[in-house]
């Protein structure tokens, strides 16, 4: 194999982003033959012992893509909080996968778990400005003023000022107040706090598209691997 970057060879063990790898050698987290890393090393794969936080990494680590249907309750995270689930605890794999991008407790739909730290970094970072499309149950039907600001932009409570977003109603004969939003941004709690802000409350939250990759019928809690042809997708259009 020969010798590659140091920062290359852990993103392809899933320990992270190339970038996240960076800071994790930089910080001291990881040593080659019982020696602190350098930034900027290469190494070989086959021969040299690599260690993150004492661990040897799995340097051929096969790499996995995962569509998860959250359910409401768990949390995208890889620990528990409060003995809460995680995602990671409805998808056994003998790979460490972990969560690109986050739901928050009380919302449901599509998660991408998977080990493959360049991809996860290039849903994950702003500046690709993948879009995300999300369900949303209302608690009453909003405005043509309120779609309309909502879709110009909102300034939150916290002063996070939206960029412009597509939100429509579902069914405008229909009795429930679903409406469809598409984001290319991920600020903490976004859609609820967007919705408050108009004066609105969100009884549910489900996504059910990230980029390419859609939850189609798969059941809350249920989890597949994504077909080759949806990660030949994923990575075309990753940026």
């Amino acid at each position: 194999m020969g010798e590659i970057r140091l920062q290359k060879v852990l993103a392809q063990a899933g320990i992270g982003s190339r970038r996240a790898c960076e800071g994790y050698i930089a910080a001291g987290r990881v040593n080659v033959n019982g020696q602190p890393a350098q930034l900027g090393m290469k190494v070989d794969p086959q021969n040299d012992h690599i260690t993150f936080d004492g661990e040897p990494i799995a340097s051929a680590q096969k790499l996995v893509y995962i569509a998860l249907n959250k359910p409401p309750g768990v949390l995208s995270s890889l620990k528990s909080q409060g003995g809460l689930p995680t995602v990671i605890d409805h998808v056994q794999v003998p790979q460490r996968v972990y969560p690109v991008g986050r739901l928050d407790k009380d919302s449901e739909g599509l998660i991408l778990l998977t080990n493959d730290g360049e991809l996860a970094e290039a849903y994950m970072h702003p500046r690709y400005e993948h879009e995300k499309e999300y369900r949303v149950l209302l608690d009453r039907r909003p405005s043509p003023a309120e779609l309309k600001r909502w879709r110009e932009g909102l300034q939150l409570r916290d002063g996070f000022l939206t960029s412009p977003a597509k939100v429509w109603i579902e069914n405008p004969e229909g009795k429930m107040n679903w409406v469809g939003v598409i984001l290319k941004e991920g600020h903490k709690r976004q859609l609820r706090e967007s919705a408050r802000v108009l004066n609105l409350r969100v009884r549910r939250l489900q996504r059910i598209r990230i980029g390419p990759l859609e939850l189609d019928d798969l059941k809350p809690g249920s989890w597949r691997y994504l077909r080759q042809e949806e990660i030949r997708r994923m990575k075309t259009s990753r940026g």
